[in-house]
């Protein structure tokens, strides 16, 4: 069972009648569920899982008139039942991330900026300063009940994704990443025999195809160590996935690369990495083209930055 499921159990055998007795009055303003950080969030808990911040709890989200007005009792009371609960020794950090927080605190805390959750509304500015896996971190998990629907809101808002023009910005950075670490400079640092720098290119690329996979797909990527398993769920047949998982086992080859002198017209398709990069690019060039973004079928991704870009309306 994983843990939220585990503190669903412990909200519905204990939590929900603390709150029904002390608090009842106020029983249809708590917003409880389990979202955030922590591999237990995303259901990727596992035992390895259980050497640090791991124990049952769960979050209880309140409006920031309502956390005025009986937030601190209701954290005494919360506090009390955890701490009543034989061998849920909880570390400082899992108590931080657990427990009675507002709203506002809540998304705040873990997109890195100040937002105002119960307007339902972030500006531009703020959507393009976020960090891709946040948002992933932001809306992860289970809300078990949330009456007022002012957290609910908010996580649909987030889930409903990018605007239109922030998408297509954080479509062309990664186009233009993918395209000079594998299209272009894998090559030129093969070719001088720059091993070190080779492999950066590999691995900057890789983590720019996986953005521009989540991109592709509408869907936010959690933390890193995270992300390909969440590709797997995503599209665990598909090519881009197998490219991806190739892509990351595979050695910069000097061998193919000897007497060969490096041009930008020229695909050294004997280097494993080079073939695998143009397979992804032509899967991403699919993608692309599914969502009407680009016409034209070039694999060579910098191409398309600009239509990409020609497509924000004023």
């Amino acid at each position: 069972m994983s843990q939220i499921d585990n503190s669903r159990r412990f909200y519905e055998k204990y939590v929900a009648p603390m709150i029904h007795s002390e608090f009842g009055i106020y029983e249809s303003r708590i917003a409880v569920g389990l979202a955030g950080e922590g591999s237990d969030c995303f259901g990727y808990d596992d035992f390895m899982s259980r050497d640090h911040d791991f124990g049952t709890g769960v979050c209880l989200w309140l409006a920031d008139s309502d956390m005025e007005l009986f937030g601190s009792s209701l954290r005494s009371a919360y506090d009390s039942l955890i701490a009543d609960l034989p061998g849920n020794n909880l570390t400082d950090r899992l108590r931080a991330r657990r427990g009675v927080m507002s709203v506002n605190d809540f998304y705040s805390n873990v997109l890195g900026v100040d937002v105002d959750a119960e307007s339902g509304f972030m500006d531009e500015s703020l959507w393009l300063s976020l960090d891709h896996s946040c948002l992933a971190t932001a809306t992860n998990g289970s809300v078990f009940r949330d009456d007022l629907g002012v957290f609910s809101s908010f996580r649909s808002y987030l889930l409903s994704y990018y605007p239109d023009r922030v998408w297509r910005i954080r479509l062309s950075d990664e186009l233009h990443k993918f395209a000079s670490a594998l299209q272009v400079n894998y090559a030129r640092c093969m070719s001088r025999g720059d091993l070190v720098a080779a492999r950066l290119c590999q691995f900057n690329g890789l983590s720019a195809a996986m953005e521009l996979f989540f991109l592709l797909h509408r869907k936010y990527p959690p933390y890193y160590k995270w992300t390909y398993r969440r590709i797997t769920e995503i599209e665990p047949d598909g090519l881009y996935c197998r490219w991806i998982g190739e892509l990351s086992q595979m050695d910069p080859d000097i061998s193919v690369w000897e007497g060969k002198e490096y041009s930008a017209t020229y695909l050294n398709l004997s280097d494993g990495i080079v073939l695998t990069a143009e397979r992804i690019a032509e899967e991403a060039v699919k993608l692309l083209g599914s969502h009407g973004l680009i016409s034209s079928p070039e694999k060579y991704l910098e191409k398309h930055v600009d239509e990409v870009l020609s497509g924000i309306q004023a």
